[in-house]
């Protein structure tokens, strides 16, 4: 009796506070009347929501308890194991995780493997006193070596018919400017690699090009383009950033032209981009 005067106080609350329209129940109030549901038959005295709604709650109280308490993966080390990890990765830096492992196993009968000792290891760095590293970090290369990079990639088109067209660009990183595009309706490896050799001059200068790892991206083709004297630089998987300048070209020409125009056909896209690219051409510093 007392839980469902409590049941059914908690609910008038919501009607009788400021004498407004009753707000709607919040997590306390759900937690409330789900525990309190548990001590008498409270399908009579549920006013406020269906018993659908309330049973609901239960059932998200439940999915919140386990999802607390089934943490995934495996638990951390002890901090003083770590700590001893730590400590005897920095005391001897010419020994691996594999080494390590094995001392923790024969000296403190640890049975650590040394793929999660790897993990615990301070991670070592090349950097000297005033920052300087010995390797070269990506973003570092290609501000380095812009002249001599160039950039390609694809992006789809939609025309008024619902078809979908391929655009292909060739971007130069030291100026920003698109090198060579065209369009297809079907692109292959072949016809790809027959537009590389109509955008990279004879006497060029170029000396990498970046590309993902599209199917239409070959072997062959890779091989092909090494004969024309250009290293292939393969982006990772997945990571857009690592051909940044020519995503970001294809991001403008969508958001100041595609994006204004619906193209009829792949010669009306051709057109399109073609006339946009000389009149940024033209106007850029």
């Amino acid at each position: 009796m007392a839980a469902e005067n409590l049941f059914l106080r908690k609910q008038l609350a919501l009607f009788q506070e400021r004498e407004v329209k009753p707000r709607r129940a919040d997590d306390a109030t759900r937690a409330a009347l789900v525990w309190l549901a548990k001590a008498f038959n409270w399908r009579g005295a549920l006013v406020i929501v269906k018993p659908a709604t309330l049973i609901r709650w239960h059932r998200e109280g439940f999915r919140l308890f386990w999802r607390l308490k089934s943490r995934p993966g495996r638990p951390p080390l002890p901090r003083n194991v770590r700590g001893v990890i730590r400590r005897m990765a920095l005391e001897n830096p010419i020994w691996g995780e594999e080494r390590i492992a094995n001392e923790l196993l024969l000296k403190l009968g640890l049975g650590i493997s040394p793929r999660t000792v790897r993990k615990y290891m301070p991670q070592r760095t090349s950097a000297g006193p005033d920052g300087w590293r010995g390797d070269q970090r990506w973003v570092t290369f290609v501000r380095n070596h812009a002249e001599a990079i160039i950039a390609c990639d694809f992006f789809v088109a939609v025309t008024a018919t619902f078809k979908l067209l391929y655009v292909f660009v060739v971007v130069e990183h030291a100026t920003r400017r698109i090198l060579y595009f065209n369009v297809t309706e079907h692109p292959t490896a072949a016809w790809t690699l027959q537009q590389l050799r109509q955008a990279i001059p004879s006497d060029h200068d170029y000396r990498f090009l970046i590309h993902d790892r599209d199917g239409k991206f070959s072997g062959e083709l890779d091989r092909s383009i090494a004969h024309l004297g250009l290293r292939v630089l393969k982006t990772p998987c997945r990571a857009p950033t690592a051909n940044a300048i020519c995503e970001r070209t294809i991001g403008t020409m969508r958001r100041e032209c595609l994006d204004y125009l619906i193209p009829l056909t792949a010669s009306h896209l051709y057109r399109i981009l073609a006339e946009w690219i000389g009149h940024q051409h033209w106007t850029a510093p």
